[in-house]
């Protein structure tokens, strides 16, 4: 059998890699933020994106096996065989992971890696880019037969997706008791013992509860200040909390809610964000009226927080993932616009 007849044309491979890894790295992206049931379909995207690339690759690599003979490899060549590699290395641990792998990395993780192996795709892809560039054009030929054959792998890696839940639940694997995200639980209704993740570079030393203030302030008419003692708390509420990290754990959560703050502050007619401000730098902010209903604990499961966990303030914003629940909360500011400086201090927090 020619298994070739079942496989699109060369240059109609090379702009079908191109896709599905592009793809990947925006729907990757993606899954960074999408925290409710909702967003699904980026996951979904990512994971269909993934299969189709397990069908493309072997028949590029099949393709151009004899390019890479050593007394054959350039520069150019080179790069292209790193790409191959990586993007080989990031399916091998996406599947690994959906199937209940593990990996023990120090800090990190198998699904550490695998974000890893996805980012190192971008820049390898536009430095094979560089020197493989071809214009659509040229994959034209083969146009309707290519496009049936697309559509029959693209459904071929949706029916795969789905087909991998009943599998993992028949195994009984670690990827069974996966949330929508991909995330695994970890620690749920057990107080402080979850796992301590932060974001980048934030490892503040721990915070003196006698130093510490919580401040309101921004467009308010009454700006206040709170000791900890002084703190109205009293309202709890149950959330999971899912880690971009791989895992998620639903508690109950006591503490201040944040509508509570904002009614005593009074914001004026132009209030239109609220943003958490960490002691280490680390902000984030949240719609006005989505921030009314958000949480900032200072207990879990009855528990005092630790100071891994944010004591003596840590945000529950509930449908958002784990980055976005500040730690260390020392500021509540409300303002008219979201700050474009929060976003660098994303990457840059604690440093």
């Amino acid at each position: 059998m020619d298994w070739r007849r079942y496989t699109p044309s060369p240059r109609a491979v090379d702009w079908g890699l191109f896709v599905a890894v592009a793809t990947l790295l925006a729907t990757g992206v993606g899954t960074i933020f999408a925290g409710t049931a909702a967003a699904a379909w980026v996951i979904d995207l990512h994971a269909v994106s993934g299969v189709v690339l397990v069908g493309l690759l072997p028949v590029k690599l099949w393709r151009v096996r004899h390019r890479v003979a050593p007394e054959r490899l350039t520069g150019a060549r080179i790069v292209s065989v790193a790409l191959a590699v990586d993007a080989a290395g990031a399916l091998a641990t996406g599947v690994w992971w959906v199937f209940g792998g593990s990996l023990d990395l120090g800090p990190w993780g198998l699904f550490h890696l695998h974000t890893a192996l996805g980012l190192l795709l971008a820049p390898l892809l536009l430095a094979h880019l560089r020197y493989r560039f071809h214009s659509p054009e040229t994959a034209v030929r083969h146009g309707r037969r290519d496009a049936l054959r697309y559509a029959g792998l693209v459904a071929t890696g949706a029916a795969v997706w789905r087909l991998q839940g009943p599998v993992n639940d028949a195994l009984a694997t670690a990827g069974a008791d996966r949330r929508f995200t991909g995330s695994r639980e970890d620690g749920s209704d057990d107080g402080n013992r979850f796992p301590v993740t932060s974001w980048v570079a934030d490892d503040p030393e721990p915070v003196d509860a006698a130093d510490w203030t919580l401040a309101v302030t921004g467009r308010v008419a009454s700006r206040a200040s709170y000791d900890l003692a002084d703190l109205p708390t009293g309202a709890s509420g149950r959330a999971v909390l899912d880690c971009t990290s791989g895992w998620y754990s639903e508690h109950d959560w006591q503490g201040v809610r944040v509508g509570d703050l904002l009614d005593a502050a009074d914001p004026d007619g132009a209030a239109a964000w609220v943003q958490f401000r960490s002691v280490t730098g680390y902000r984030w902010s949240l719609p006005i009226d989505e921030a009314r209903d958000a949480l900032l604990a200072t207990r879990v499961d009855g528990e005092r927080l630790s100071h891994g966990h944010g004591f003596p303030l840590r945000l529950v914003a509930p449908d958002r993932r784990g980055f976005q629940w500040v730690k260390w909360v020392e500021e509540v500011r409300v303002t008219e616009r979201r700050e474009v400086g929060e976003w660098v201090a994303v990457f840059v927090s604690g440093v």
